[in-house]
């Protein structure tokens, strides 16, 4: 297995987002620059194929640059939807650790399950709960 870096994951998502508002800047890459939530989707869905392949044949060194791939993806939807004044990194990190919180009430709420199905249901009655009632909406 390969060793982790001594850097902080956070520092270094930090300094991805930095290297993504750089390629997206006026010095940067124009394809990058020119790069929208939509003509991101197919290059999500091909680099998460790309992962799925990877995991599919237990090849760790794949997985790993595949992982990166699609996490360079989402930082630059995260990068573009920041630029247009939707919402930051903050925001994302906060609503699914949020959401994370809500949905496993039997580790953060006391809320006891007996057994894989109970779990089950439970995250659905949930889910469920959240479509009648979305998080509020961004600014």
């Amino acid at each position: 297995m390969e060793t982790e870096t001594a850097a902080d994951p956070l520092d270094q998502f930090a300094r991805l987002l930095q290297l993504v508002e750089h390629l997206r800047g006026p010095d940067g890459c124009p394809w990058d620059r020119r790069q929208t939530p939509i003509s991101l989707q197919k290059y999500l869905l091909e680099e998460t194929s790309e992962l799925i392949e990877a995991i599919d044949q237990a090849q760790s060194s794949e997985i790993c640059d595949e992982i990166g791939d699609v996490l360079f993806i989402l930082t630059l939807l995260i990068a573009i939807h920041r630029e247009q004044q939707q919402f930051s990194a903050d925001e994302v990190f906060a609503r699914i650790m949020a959401k994370m919180i809500r949905r496993h009430p039997h580790v953060f709420g006391g809320a006891p399950v007996s057994d894989e199905d109970e779990l089950r249901a439970q995250w659905q009655r949930i889910k469920a709960l959240e479509k009648q009632s979305p998080p509020p909406s961004l600014p």
